[in-house]
């Protein structure tokens, strides 16, 4: 019969032929929920003897199944035969409606569906109830409302660490593996995705393939672009249901929740001091270790982060890619332009839940909250003199221990700033200009 083609056992149910009536019987299991064979180590049910026995290799621990190319080893003979497909670039299944191809045969299927759906609402674009964008795909639309609802469906064993789209589970668990697949051929790093594979390349390729059309500028990822066409548009569709504050990105919106629950669990071993994010605990402790790996290529200056140097090229560009739009004033920095808004606006958001008191800066609330706390964390190496403001104990070291941040070369007098040393020097040294040269400025050292 398996050369003829014929299936004469048919499933009164649904009308599904077979050639065998073994396979019958098994199909008939799918109506009635039956599950008979079961796992005497955890009780789990199956509907098929052969899933049982899948099954079973996971309590054993065996993986029979190794990669020739990288030795990691499977459970299944299918799960390596998937993971070939990483080495070999073969995406075997195109999609017939717009030949994109994918490695995994439900990939394909997905799309399918999407496509399917996305066809038959072509007039009513699925569209998000809470926040009204809009979606090609029904997948899309429901991972997009676990942002709104909260909802992370897929745990990490290892962790209990949750996510709202299996994909990022997978990837997760590939930082408790330890596994990077995808190595660079021109310096050998490796990484944990293809993807991240592809955007390293770019830096050694130089291209910048994204650009704005409102202004421009080029970037090397279609993320970074995105990102910055919020600039022009002022999207930010993260909204904090605490205090309805909104986020260009999701990550913000993750970060600032922290604020609302007080939670801290990153210490650092050297002072206690805790944070919110483990980011900010790295950045602390490059204060601690005094390590600043971000050199300027122009004049050589360090800094302890990325976004400090990236301010900084700002100075040597002259770029100011911020313009106000009532004023015209013009910014080197996102956050300077945010903070000049507040002054048209007149616009305080950040209160102090002690005493009510407002301020337009979340750097003005945190040094005022010290006044509460009693806290004074910038000490005077001389004296031992303790001050809320680091401002402040720059002031108190030029006034008692005289240590100004700019001194003349010629007789080593002080001053607080490069226009006292200018007129310093055109009176005493008979500078026309004033001219300031690098031995002049002595920047402090806290």
């Amino acid at each position: 019969m398996i050369h003829s083609g014929e299936k004469p056992y048919r499933c009164t149910q649904c009308d599904k032929c077979f050639t065998l009536s073994s396979d019958l019987k098994t199909h008939l299991l799918i109506h009635s929920g039956e599950k008979p064979y079961r796992c005497t180590q955890c009780d789990k049910c199956f509907n098929q003897s052969s899933h049982l026995k899948r099954h079973l290799i996971i309590h054993s621990g065996e993986k029979p199944y190794r990669c020739t190319q990288c030795d990691k080893c499977f459970t299944l003979s299918s799960d390596l035969k998937t993971h070939l497909l990483i080495h070999s670039g073969e995406k075997p299944y195109r999609c017939t409606q717009c030949d994109k191809c994918f490695k995994q045969q439900q990939g394909c299927q997905g799309r399918g569906k999407d496509m399917n759906t996305a066809n038959k609402n072509t007039r009513n674009a699925l569209k998000c109830t809470v926040c009204g964008k809009e979606f090609n795909f029904q997948s899309s639309l429901i991972t997009h409302l676990r942002i709104h609802s909260g909802e992370k469906p897929y745990r990490c064993t290892q962790c209990d660490k949750c996510f709202n789209q299996s994909a990022h589970l997978k990837t997760h668990l590939m930082i408790h593996s330890g596994e990077k697949p995808y190595r660079c051929t021109q310096c050998d790093k490796c990484f944990t995705l293809s993807s991240d594979l592809k955007t390293h390349l770019l830096i050694h390729s130089g291209e910048k393939p994204y650009r704005c059309t409102q202004c421009n500028k080029c970037f090397n990822l279609s993320s970074n672009l995105k990102k910055h066409l919020m600039i022009h548009s002022g999207e930010k569709p993260y909204r904090c249901t605490q205090c309805d504050k909104c986020f260009k990105q999701q990550q913000g919106l993750h970060h600032h929740l922290k604020i609302h629950s007080d939670e801290k669990p990153n210490k650092c071993t050297q002072c206690d001091k805790c944070f919110n994010h483990s980011s900010e605990l790295k950045r602390h402790l490059l204060i601690h270790s005094g390590v600043k790996p971000y050199r300027c290529t122009q004049c050589d200056k360090c800094y302890n982060r990325s976004s400090h140097l990236k301010t900084h090229l700002l100075i040597h560009s002259g770029e100011k890619p911020y313009r106000c739009t009532q004023c015209d004033k013009c910014f080197d920095h996102s956050s300077n332009l945010k903070r000049h808004l507040m002054i048209h606006s007149g616009e305080q958001p950040y209160r102090c839940t002690q005493c009510d008191k407002c301020f337009n800066r979340s750097s003005t609330l945190k040094t005022h909250l010290m006044i509460h706390s009693g806290e004074n964390p910038y000490r005077c190496t001389q004296c031992d003199v303790c001050f809320t403001r680091r401002v402040s104990l720059l002031y108190h070291n030029r006034s008692y221990h005289g240590d100004f941040p700019y001194k003349c070369s010629h007789c080593s007098k002080g001053f607080n700033d490069n226009k006292g040393l200018k007129r310093h020097k055109c009176r005493k040294h008979s500078f026309a200009d004033g001219e300031i040269h690098l031995l002049d400025v002595i920047m402090p050292q806290l």
